[in-house]
């Protein structure tokens, strides 16, 4: 059955399965990997939160693997907004960043993503977008390509997947051992474009964040892929890491049912996507009529929820609640993560 916790019931951060930990921020997770089952074993950052995120990452960090925990590389997904958020710990910490090429161009200041759609996926997130930064950043040499055989710097066992559509350069990550699946935003398990279902996390298999996906013909066969390895676990880009046969159950129908659940009736991208090559955006077709009002509608959303968050950030001073910085004063046991 779906997990209908809510926010104030799930935990931040969540252990997947032995070695792997995810950090919800906000409305985006990040992982942590530790190479080895050891608990001393070295580890990578996958993917890197939203911006303003860096002091939170750094503190769970030292949370599950000591003081000035560091790791071998921060490797993404792609390159969204809200996944290379903290990637200026890359520099404090000096490690390399891994991306597929096809993200190089976003990640190196070449070019920017192609624009959101706001018209699909009918909820306050999608009316967001239009609010939500595409320019590109630039890593300069710090970041490379992802390995051509598909190993994983720095994990063995695991290896990268190219799963295209909500990007060009998308990849997912899966462990054959035990057949854990890191997805990034190839399909996701809450809807991601409805704010109640990101504010509850309502969890179930959808398709990729319908307003960042400007191909819908690859993000299908993307998401077939992902269905052939019968995951044991998956644990995605956005909503609650979702386990065993109703995983399997809800991506099965997810591919099969494909063109009906996932991709809009209508939209900027659905019959005409967006051409992308190694030196980034190409072409993109024209913006629809019904952009304009829905630039309206998510700017005054995006005031709302702003107000919201801010008057919940002082309550919680206010009260002395559990926040970011004091992750740095608690302390897990390694073995019960």
């Amino acid at each position: 059955m779906p997990n209908h916790a809510n926010r104030a019931t799930t935990p931040a951060l969540q252990a997947v399965v032995p070695g792997v930990w995810g950090l919800r921020n906000v409305f985006v997770n990040l992982y942590f990997v530790r190479t080895t089952e050891a608990p001393t074993g070295s580890w990578v950052l996958i993917d890197a939160g939203l911006p303003g995120s860096a002091g939170k990452v750094r503190h769970t960090a030292e949370a599950l693997f000591g003081p000035n925990a560091r790791p071998e590389a921060i490797i993404l997904t792609h390159g969204h907004f809200d996944h290379i958020g903290a990637l200026k710990l890359a520099e404090e910490w000096d490690v390399p960043v891994y991306a597929h090429p096809l993200e190089l161009p976003y990640l190196t200041g070449k070019s920017s993503y192609p624009p959101p759609d706001p018209t699909v996926g009918g909820g306050g997130m999608a009316a967001m977008s239009v609010l939500y930064p595409k320019k590109p950043i630039d890593l300069g040499s710090r970041v490379q390509p992802l390995p051509a055989d598909h190993s994983v710097p720095f994990l063995p066992g695991w290896r990268w997947i190219h799963t295209p559509g909500h990007t060009a350069g998308h990849v997912s990550f899966f462990r054959d051992s035990d057949r854990t699946l890191l997805a990034g935003d190839a399909f996701v398990t809450v809807k991601q474009e409805s704010v109640t279902a990101v504010w509850t996390q309502r969890q179930e298999v959808h398709g990729p964040p319908a307003y960042f996906t400007p191909n819908w013909e690859q993000a299908r066969r993307s998401v077939e892929i992902l269905t052939e390895l019968q995951p044991q676990v998956a644990a995605t880009g956005h909503g609650i890491p979702m386990h065993g046969d109703e995983l399997r159950r809800q991506l099965q129908d997810l591919a099969s049912h494909f063109q009906e659940k996932a991709v809009p009736a209508h939209g900027r991208y659905v019959h005409n996507p967006a051409v992308i090559n190694e030196n980034g955006v190409v072409s993109v077709p024209p913006e629809t009529s019904a952009s304009l009002p829905l630039w309206v509608a998510g700017a005054a959303l995006a005031g709302g929820l702003g107000y919201l968050l801010l008057r919940k950030k002082k309550r919680s001073k206010a009260y002395g609640v559990f926040n970011e910085r004091s992750m740095k004063y608690k302390k897990y046991n390694i073995h019960d993560l």
